[in-house]
């Protein structure tokens, strides 16, 4: 690598190293076609033409390459990239919690617990329309009566299994 040339200072008398592009692509290990994107995002500091300042594209490109390890720079495929890192280290996070829950038994399996309610509503629909039959020796109703009551309760069973809630005999909620 060799320095093609040292230019009078033009910032507090601080002189400007010019370097060529292979020179350049050579220190930073970089392929031309990647030096003229860091051209064109002002990274590399072009003096003019196979010419740029050594001092202040080295600066721009350090400073570069700490953003792209702190994922703050390099443009979209850094940020994609370090977003992609974290969004997989959110989703391992997130599995792993799942399996120490499951290990500590907090979890349960939604077939079983809709299963188990089933059952349960079942049971308590079965239980719900025996009541008439009991009513009907306990309070000695008539055949009249029973099948009232019985209308009644299967009325109540059948809004509530279509979401609605049950009505009164006046017809209020």
């Amino acid at each position: 690598m060799r320095i093609v040339q040292e230019l009078p200072g033009i910032e507090r008398d601080r002189p400007v190293h010019c370097i060529g592009n292979g020179d350049l692509c050579d220190l930073f290990d970089i392929t031309p076609a990647m030096l003229t994107q860091l051209v064109q995002r002002g990274v590399v500091v072009r003096l003019g033409r196979n010419s740029y300042d050594l001092e202040q594209s080295t600066r721009n490109y350090v400073k570069h390459l700490r953003g792209v390890a702190s994922g703050r720079g390099a443009g979209e495929s850094a940020l994609t990239l370090t977003g992609e890192r974290a969004r997989l280290a959110r989703a391992q996070a997130d599995a792993q919690e799942l399996k120490n829950a499951a290990l500590r038994g907090e979890l349960v399996k939604a077939d079983e617990v809709e299963r188990r309610w089933s059952d349960i509503l079942r049971n308590l629909r079965a239980r719900i329309l025996a009541v008439p039959s009991r009513l009907r020796g306990v309070l000695d109703l008539s055949p009249g009566q029973v099948q009232r009551i019985d209308r009644e309760l299967r009325d109540a069973l059948a809004e509530l299994g279509h979401g609605h809630e049950a009505k009164g005999q006046n017809g209020d909620a």
